[in-house]
């Protein structure tokens, strides 16, 4: 005989309810306790540009997709960010949600530090709005190309330059140049990753942390952990820093001119 049954939560101890009038197992029996095969098991991830991962961060990942599964509703998560590098120099986990309504975000986040004990950050897109983030923001692609999704990803859309995003996000670097001594490596690394992604989006180049790190590089002639560790020459990088700052906006003030004027 087998009898299906589910663990309910106890004051002192979890416990299984079986009913009384039954065939078999009398009171003082020893049985087995184990997790029920399911017909259908757990879809798995789709990885993208991933070649390994820790077993804790795997097993992460599946508690979030089953906490937000039970939250809301939802067409995709995308987990993504300096969480998925090797080793643990994370500060939270980057998560983002296509949503097919919009989402308390406080909720789920709450839910999940509360059960993972690890902070988290929530992005909500539509389905439109994502679509025209990585058809017009390098930092999302660039974002997209390293990350673990519960179901695939479509292909990433065809560029479309719009200056006033891209000029939003290259003033974000420009705090480097005068304020080179108050920042730590991480920010500098990430002003300067921030303004190589505009770059190469501007010359229709493929963009990914692993180009991105490339470009800086060869425009620099330093290793990705010399800015990371704070061991740069400060005359020396501001000075080629301004230089490409400088080359990137005019490119994107190029594209004002086909700004309709107003009237």
């Amino acid at each position: 005989m087998e009898i299906i049954s589910k663990i309910s939560k106890g004051s002192k101890m979890d416990q299984i309810y079986i009913p009384k009038n039954r065939m078999g197992f009398s009171i003082g029996s020893h049985v087995i306790i184990k997790p029920l095969e399911l017909e259908n098991p757990t879809e798995k991830p789709y990885f993208y540009n991933i070649h390994s991962i820790e077993p804790v961060k795997l097993k992460l990942v599946d508690e979030i997709f089953k906490i937000i599964s039970s939250t809301t509703s939802y067409d995709n998560i995308i987990i993504t960010g300096s969480f998925l590098d090797s080793g643990f120099n994370f500060e939270d986990i980057d998560i983002l949600i296509i949503y097919e309504r919009k989402l308390d975000i406080t909720n789920i986040e709450k839910k999940i530090e509360n059960s993972l004990k690890i902070k988290n950050h929530i992005i909500d897109f539509s389905k439109k709005t994502f679509d025209e983030a990585l058809s017009t923001d390098p930092l999302w692609r660039m974002m997209l190309s390293k990350c673990i999704s519960k179901y695939r990803l479509k292909p990433i859309p065809k560029k479309r330059i719009n200056y006033k995003i891209l000029d939003l996000h290259l003033l974000k670097s420009k705090p480097l140049i005068n304020n080179f001594d108050y920042l730590n490596g991480k920010e500098k690394y990430k002003l300067t990753r921030n303004l190589i992604a505009i770059k190469l989006f501007l010359t229709s180049k493929k963009i990914t942390k692993e180009s991105v790190n490339k470009e800086i590089k060869i425009i620099f002639g330093i290793d990705i952990k010399k800015i990371k560790y704070n061991l740069l020459e400060k005359n020396k990088f501001i000075k080629k820093y301004k230089n490409v700052y400088n080359k990137t906006f005019n490119k994107i003030m190029k594209y004002t001119k086909n700004e309709p004027k107003s009237k």
